[in-house]
């Protein structure tokens, strides 16, 4: 952020010549922090979007990270970066203290491994299959970072849908369902037909051959005979929160909570 632009700002609104509101949206398009040569942080993404700018792990490389998470920390709320592999991390631990690390989801954060929810409404995490863990636990903490309630239904697949059966109330008593599921993907379809919440469909790339690394689940998610399922793309579980968490925020705002 240039002084210059934000002083004349300022003075505008000391003036009255610019109401407070229209000075926030302004605001919230302004900051912006060079890192390095390799990148410019978005320090107002917390503003526009209700959640601040995440740091996509793979292609970068450790100190790369190290340093971009530095420059955050002083001005987000929540840092955090996806996709750091165990090795990864053991390197960034070196360079950057107040690390915790999520194994299964793979996300590493600063700050306390717990969050407490901010936000009315609960956010059901459904997984097909063990091997879908990664991609669901990765919407799980999104999730919780993000400040919401997360209830996690894991390996209730339709190979055996009466462990879904089992868990269909607690699932019917969430707000916004993710449903993770590789091979065929028929996951999504089935726990859309069974709740009144949206549900927000995630393929992995989990399969024998012809699932073709999630081309085949995204299709079956894509051509769902159930109504009101949304799809992201094949392991996006991070989207896949960041969504949910934006359903339920609109609804907050539409009751007049949020």
């Amino acid at each position: 952020m240039k002084p210059e632009a934000l002083q004349s700002l300022l003075e505008a609104v000391a003036s009255g010549n610019l109401p407070p509101e229209k000075a926030l949206e302004e605001l919230k398009h302004l900051a912006f922090e060079p890192v390095g040569g390799f990148a410019h942080i978005d320090h107002h993404r917390n503003l526009r979007t209700g959640f601040p700018e995440v740091i996509w792990g793979p292609g970068k490389t450790p100190d790369q990270i190290a340093e971009i998470m530095e420059v955050m920390r002083q001005r987000n709320p929540v840092v955090m970066a996806t996709r750091i592999a165990p090795e990864v991390y053991d390197q960034l631990q070196e360079r950057v203290k107040g690390l915790f690390y999520y194994r299964e989801a793979r996300i590493c954060t600063l700050g306390l491994p717990a969050v407490e929810p901010t936000y009315p409404g609960k956010m059901g995490v459904i997984c097909a299959g063990t091997a879908d863990l990664p991609v669901a636990e990765e919407a799980a903490v999104t999730a919780q970072l993000c400040g919401f309630d997360v209830c996690r239904f894991w390996d209730i697949g339709v190979a055996g849908i009466h462990r879904l059966l089992a868990h269909r109330e607690a699932i019917a008593a969430c707000d916004v369902a993710i449903v993770v599921a590789g091979m065929e993907g028929a996951l999504p379809s089935v726990v859309a037909g069974l709740v009144s919440c949206p549900t927000i469909a995630v393929p992995t790339s989990v399969g024998y051959g012809a699932s073709f690394n999630g081309l085949a689940p995204l299709l079956t998610m894509l051509n769902s005979c159930a109504a009101g399922v949304g799809v992201v793309n094949i392991d996006n579980g991070f989207g896949a929160a960041i969504l949910a968490g934006q359903i339920l925020r609109t609804g907050l705002r539409l009751a007049g909570k949020g």
